[in-house]
């Protein structure tokens, strides 16, 4: 079946609150609300990647109940019209939120893939991403679960990575082939070893399947998920754009779609990407997705360096000076400043842990606003 003759939706999936990205990441403007790369926001920009897929139908978008106005009036603002949002009373991992969008999808007797892509992703060569984004349509019309594999450009112990089985099709990025298993994120060595050996890519948390083919799939692993999602969507409040999933989605075991199904099912394939992928995980993949200059500072706002290098610096408002420092991260905001060490970008985690302990209103709220 050609990939033109099938509806293709695109599952927006954009749950996150960002804590890696605070201060500028807030539980009530999480990351992929907020323009971090370019001028759009980076739910914007995941919207606006798909546009020119053949067979493109409006976007659905799962997300919580306070976040759904906020994106209408994005999605307003770059001119995407039709969009349906599956708003959350809780998350509950991938497999239910697709599961409920899969129901809702199908809910008028279509059958149409899935394109399921996290709204925090920024893709550098969007041409790349189209053209793997019709292929893994044109699979998963044939009843694949297909899955996309980021090529990898060095060893990374941040990202899951996919073992590539054998071959059963070829893209200009490479062979398209069958999942062969998961692997956690690795250590340094073994991240190595990885690369190395051209076997493994980077688990992307991108995947196309028909709404009939991952429902039956995930059935077949997960039936409590399936299960406690129909009983949800049948008892959702709808108004206008909007489903309100009703409180049995709280009760599905909350599991990714890897555990739940990519990892037993034998219809898993994988697609290489390589497209200038980066999940923005914390403040130092700045460095992966802007060129820095040339003394390896990246900077934006109203900033000045003197005597610095390999730093990140970013003024949201006010005038902020960096003087003498090395591979540090400075990112200010009207209600608070935050300033660590390169490497330890990924333990700003724990200061919001800390300050929502502290019930500080700052972790999860814009207060100087």
């Amino acid at each position: 079946m050609n990939a033109e003759h099938l509806p293709i939706v695109p599952v927006v999936l954009s749950g996150g609150s960002g804590t890696r990205l605070w201060p500028v990441s807030r539980s009530t403007r999480p990351k992929q609300l907020t323009a971090l790369h370019g001028r759009r926001t980076m739910i914007q920009a995941t919207v606006q990647r798909v546009d020119g897929v053949p067979g493109l139908r409006p976007p659905l978008v799962v997300c919580n109940e306070a976040h759904a106005a906020p994106i209408a009036l994005q999605m307003a603002d770059i001119g995407v019209r039709g969009t349906s949002f599956l708003l959350e009373p809780e998350g509950r991992d991938t497999a239910p939120a697709v599961a409920a969008a899969a129901l809702v999808a199908a809910a008028d007797g279509e059958d149409p893939v899935l394109l399921v892509l996290p709204a925090d992703h920024v893709i550098s060569d969007v041409g790349a991403f189209r053209a793997a984004a019709l292929t893994a349509a044109d699979l998963a019309g044939e009843g694949h679960l297909v899955t996309f594999g980021i090529v990898p450009d060095r060893p990374e112990t941040g990202y899951g990575y996919i073992r590539r089985g054998a071959t059963v099709g070829e893209t200009s990025a490479g062979p398209v082939c069958l999942v062969d298993g998961f692997r956690e994120k690795p250590d340094e060595e073994t991240a190595a070893r990885y690369v190395a050996s051209g076997d493994y890519l980077w688990n992307s948390g991108m995947f196309a399947f028909t709404a009939s083919r991952y429902l039956e799939e995930l059935d077949r692993y997960q039936p409590e998920v399936v299960a406690r999602c129909r009983a949800a969507v049948a008892a959702a409040d709808r108004e206008d754009d909007r489903i309100l999933l009703g409180d049995q989605f709280v009760a599905a075991p909350a599991i990714s779609i890897d555990y739940a199904v990519m990892e037993h099912t034998d219809r898993a394939v994988v697609i290489p990407l390589d497209a200038g992928w980066n999940d923005l995980g914390s403040w130092a993949a700045m460095w992966d997705i802007v060129a820095a200059d040339e003394v390896g500072n990246v900077v934006v706002g109203d900033v000045v360096v003197e005597g610095t290098t390999s730093s990140y610096v970013r003024a949201c408002g006010r005038l902020v000076a960096v003087v003498g420092l090395q591979d540090v991260i400075v990112v200010d905001t009207p209600d608070a400043l935050l300033v660590c060490s390169r490497e330890a970008a990924q333990d700003v985690k724990g200061v919001v842990e800390r300050l929502r302990a502290e019930g500080r209103a700052e972790a999860d709220e814009f207060t100087g606003e």
